[in-house]
This record gives structure tokens, C-alpha cells and sequence, in this order.
């Protein structure tokens, strides 16, 4: 046979071959187009979480540069933030919250910045807020208790720290610690001298105030240094901390305190200087381990009149977790106002207390990622 002929006998058996083959696979394919088929799908749009939360950190950022302007308002007894940048905080918050309904760190802190603002009746709206979300919520129950026994509403005070009492026996205890510590301290007189010769184991501590933008003191600065010299000189054994560490023009309170303090003539080993801390709140927390180390029990807290109260609240406050145990603060005023003016205290020196208390006691104004006190 011919080679064409065996060829074209190859090529015929494999298409007898092949054919067989193609009918089962169109079958096949016939068969399973019969069956629907349904894969498993996202339940939301990837590019929308995407886009939800960037627009949420947005909103932080945001927030956050309201937060860290250097703007502030400032007197001998605080140094705040524009209120208008506490409202831009607030509007961003609920903004965020508008998109993360179950993020109620962004309620609390709306709610604590109308606190800083004065607005306590919108704070305990958005306080309550967060009860609709998480009923048995501890913080939100104390802030509950809290503002509205500072704008006294006992009875809803009491019903919110009836609750806390169930919730959190220990924290209940501990904000009863609490009232009875302010209203103590805002009940006791305001004095600008000591009497007596302070015991062994004592200490003043001095707190900051904000420098001039060239890092220069303040005159409120150097009459808070002034008194604390006169106080050295009567007690010449006494431990002497001096404590703010807001930066300006590479300078810092306490270091520019101690280096007054030396040149006035008190002795450098007597003065520890805490160069970090950046609020009244800060001055407490990092103070107190000196206290601790040395074992101080009685301190004398200086500051102006317009101060003390809340400098003397905040370190009594501090000092129950780190110690000395049994240690005992007093105040002694530079006066800011004459001193009778200074007996009485005002509401927004009180509402300060209040909203710094809690800050020592571990509620943050703002706890929302970059968001932070």
C-alpha cells in the first residue's frame, strides 16, 4: 500500500478514536449547565471598608490637629484649649461615630470635650448614648454619676452610682473616695504662708507654668518660684521638686525652677526637677515616685491661688495606688487675686477638679487611636 494510503488510514482511525471522546465532553458540559452553581460572595463591597475607614482615620487626624494646636487661653490657674478647637473635636468625633456605630470611644470623647467646654447637660446626652449601645458599660456609668453630681442632679447621680455599685463594687468605692476628696479640698482655706516648721520627711512641690514662646518664665511662674524660696529657707532640710515639662524655644519649666532656685541660693541636691510633664494631671502622675523613693509624708504643694486646689486633689488622688501611704498635702498660695477672693471656689476651677480627677484615676478625655490625652 502506497504512502498515501496508509496516511489517510492513520488519520481516519484516530478520528474514529477521537470522535467518541468529543460526545462525552459536550454531554458532560450539557449535563452540568443543568446545575446552578453559586459561589460564596463577599457580604460588603471590599472598596466601601476601604473607603469607611479611611475616611473614619481622616476624621481622627483631623481631630487631632484641633488637639495639638498651640493655641490656648491661659491664667494663673489654667492653661486650656481654645474652646473652638474642643468643638471641632466633638463635631469629628460624632462624625466618626455617625460611621462606626459601635465605636462609642468616640461618644466618650465628644462627651469630654463639651466637658471641657462647660456643656455638661449635652455631655450627659451623649454619656447616655452610650448606655444604648452597652448597657452595663462601667465608664459610662461613672461619668454618669459623676457630672451629674458635680451639676446637682442627686437623685439621677445616685441611680447611676447605685448601678456602679452592682457593676464594679471596687470602682464605686473609689469615686466615693473621690467626692469626698474634692469636696474637702474645695472647702478648706486658701493660705499663702506656713505657720510651722515642717517635720522630717517633707517636701514642697512647686508645679509649672507655660513659658513664653522665647522660653522665658512668667511673671505667674517666677511668684510661684518666690514663694517656694521663702518656704525653703524656713525648712532648709525639705526635698524640693519643681515639675513642668512643656517645651518652648528648647527650654523647660522645671529646669529653668532649679536653675532659679540656685541662683536664689538653695542648695542643688536639695531640687529634683521633672522636666516631662505637660499638665497639672502629668505634674501628679510623674511627682509622686519622687515622693514614693524618698518616703516623704507631709508635702506642701505650691502654686497659685487659683491652683492649689486642683494641684492638691490631683497629688492626694495619685498618691493612693503608688504611695507613701499616710502621706499628708497641704497647699500654700501664690496669689494670683487677693485672698479673699480666692476662699470661694468658682465653678470652672470645681468642674477642672472634677475633670482631672477622673483623668488620674484612669479615664482619658480621648482614648480613639491617634486620639489620645
Amino acid at each position: 500500500m502506497g504512502k498515501i494510503t496508509m496516511r489517510y488510514l492513520y488519520r481516519l482511525n484516530k478520528s474514529i478514536f477521537v470522535l467518541p471522546i468529543l460526545c462525552l465532553a459536550f454531554n458532560a458540559a450539557a449535563n452540568a449547565n443543568t446545575t446552578k452553581v453559586e459561589t460564596l460572595q463577599p457580604q460588603i463591597h471590599y472598596e466601601q471598608l476601604v473607603t469607611q475607614r479611611q475616611v473614619v482615620d481622616e476624621l481622627l487626624e483631623q481631630a487631632v490637629v484641633f488637639q495639638k494646636s498651640p493655641a490656648r487661653v491661659s491664667d494663673a490657674g489654667f492653661t486650656a484649649k481654645l474652646p473652638s478647637n474642643m468643638e471641632s473635636i466633638a463635631t469629628l468625633l460624632l462624625q466618626a461615630y455617625e460611621l462606626e456605630p459601635y465605636r462609642v470611644d468616640f461618644l466618650f470623647g465628644a462627651a469630654n470635650a463639651n466637658i471641657y467646654n462647660g456643656n455638661v447637660e449635652q455631655a450627659l446626652a451623649l454619656y447616655k448614648r452610650v448606655l444604648d449601645v452597652a448597657p452595663d458599660d462601667v465608664k459610662a456609668h461613672i461619668y454618669l454619676a459623676v457630672w451629674n453630681h458635680f451639676a446637682k442632679n442627686e437623685v439621677e447621680s445616685k441611680k447611676y452610682f447605685s448601678r456602679l455599685e452592682s457593676l464594679s463594687p471596687e470602682k464605686a468605692i473609689a469615686l466615693t473616695k473621690i467626692f469626698s476628696t474634692i469636696d474637702r479640698i474645695a472647702q478648706q482655706p486658701i493660705v499663702d504662708k506656713l505657720d510651722e516648721t515642717l517635720p522630717p520627711r517633707s517636701a514642697i512641690v512647686t508645679l509649672g507654668y507655660v513659658l513664653y514662646p522665647d522660653g522665658s518664665m512668667n511673671d505667674i511662674l517666677i511668684q510661684r518660684l518666690e514663694k517656694t524660696l521663702e518656704l525653703a529657707n524656713q525648712n532648709p532640710n525639705t526635698l524640693i521638686i519643681v515639675t513642668g515639662g512643656v517645651p518652648k524655644n528648647n527650654k523647660t519649666e522645671a529646669n529653668l525652677m532649679k536653675q532659679w532656685l540656685i541662683e536664689h541660693g538653695i542648695d542643688n541636691n536639695r531640687i529634683y526637677a521633672d522636666n516631662y510633664a505637660t499638665s497639672t494631671v502629668e505634674n501628679a502622675l510623674y511627682s509622686r515616685y519622687a515622693l514614693a523613693k524618698h518616703g516623704i509624708k507631709q508635702a506642701v504643694l505650691v502654686s497659685s491661688g487659683s491652683h492649689v486646689r486642683r494641684g492638691q486633689t490631683l497629688f492626694e488622688i495619685a498618691t493612693w495606688e503608688s504611695g507613701p501611704q499616710d502621706i499628708k498635702f497641704q497647699s500654700v498660695a501664690a496669689l494670683d487675686k487677693p485672698l479673699a477672693e480666692l476662699q470661694q471656689i468658682g465653678t470652672k476651677d470645681l468642674m477642672g477638679i472634677y475633670r482631672d480627677s477622673l483623668s488620674v484615676l484612669g479615664l482619658p478625655m480621648f482614648n480613639s487611636g491617634i486620639l489620645q490625652d
